[in-house]
Formats: C-alpha cells, structure tokens, sequence
C-alpha cells in the first residue's frame, strides 16, 4: 500500500488526501472550480465507487439573515455509498485512495461528467464498483434480467 508523503506540520495537508495528477489536492487549488468528480479506490481488492462532490455549500449562518457560502467537507468525504462507509470502518481510510478524474467550474458540468463516467466504466453491471446507481434514476439489475438479454446481431452494423 502506497502512502501520500506529506508535511505533518503544514496545515493544509489532510489525511488521506484526494490526489490529482497523483498530487495531493489542496484548498489553494480549488480557484474557480466548484466541484469534482472521483474514483475511491479500496486498495486490498481493487473495488471501485465512482461520484462527485462539490467544493462549496451554502449554509445558514448563525445571526446572519443570508445564507454564505462555506467550503464544503470534501476533504474528510468518502462518498455517499453506505457500503463504502461500512468499509471505511472496518478497513480505515488508508485502506482506500482518492483519486480527483476531473475539475469543473459548473454544478452542471460536474453533474454530466459523473453520469458519463459512469454508464462509460458500466458501473452498475460490474462486480469491482460499489456504485448500485447512477443519478437515482437507474440501479442494478438482478443478474437473472442482466442475463437474459438479447441483442441483435446487426447492433454493431447499425451504429449511430
């Protein structure tokens, strides 16, 4: 298992910090993007969960008649899968890496990047993903509907 090397002095490294282009990701390096889509990888059996994560929230401070926006919990964030959580529990954090795939300067951007990423990985019909579904739209199927598929045969001829 490979360990990020980081300055336990500097304030600005976390635990198990997310990684782009294999380099620890900071808040200085947010600058205009508002979120991120990613890859938690489970390093002892190479299981994947793949999703997305804002930078900023807005928040409802405390006597404040506005909401503000704050920096989000993305550096502590493990994902939304429960399953990935239970994990976390048993295995702890430095059983999984993070990995940043892509920086975005639109919620919506954000969105559609993690949707394409995962119908394009096929996510919900493979077993190394823990993602069980993309959007709240589609979920895993029970293997004995994946199973009983038929395609035609002129599918590859016909391509848009």
């Amino acid at each position: 298992m490979t360990r990020t090397i980081i300055n336990p002095n500097d304030e600005e490294y976390y635990s198990n910090s997310w990684l782009f282009n294999n380099k620890p990701f900071l808040s200085k390096d947010i600058k205009d993007y508002v979120g991120f889509v990613y890859l938690i990888i489970e390093l002892d059996t190479q299981k994947k969960y793949l999703g997305r994560k804002y930078f900023y929230q807005l928040r409802k401070v405390k006597g404040k008649s506005r909401r503000q926006k704050t920096e989000s919990n993305w550096k502590k964030y493990y994902g939304s899968s429960k399953e990935v959580l239970e994990q976390i529990k048993i295995k702890k954090i430095y059983n999984y890496k993070r990995i940043i795939l892509s920086l975005h300067t639109t919620k919506g951007d954000v969105n559609y990047e993690e949707v394409k990423q995962q119908f394009q990985r096929n996510v919900l019909e493979r077993d190394d993903y823990y993602n069980d579904n993309i959007n709240g739209k589609w979920y895993k199927k029970p293997e004995h509907i994946s199973e009983r598929r038929v395609y035609s045969k002129l599918d590859k001829i016909l391509e848009i």
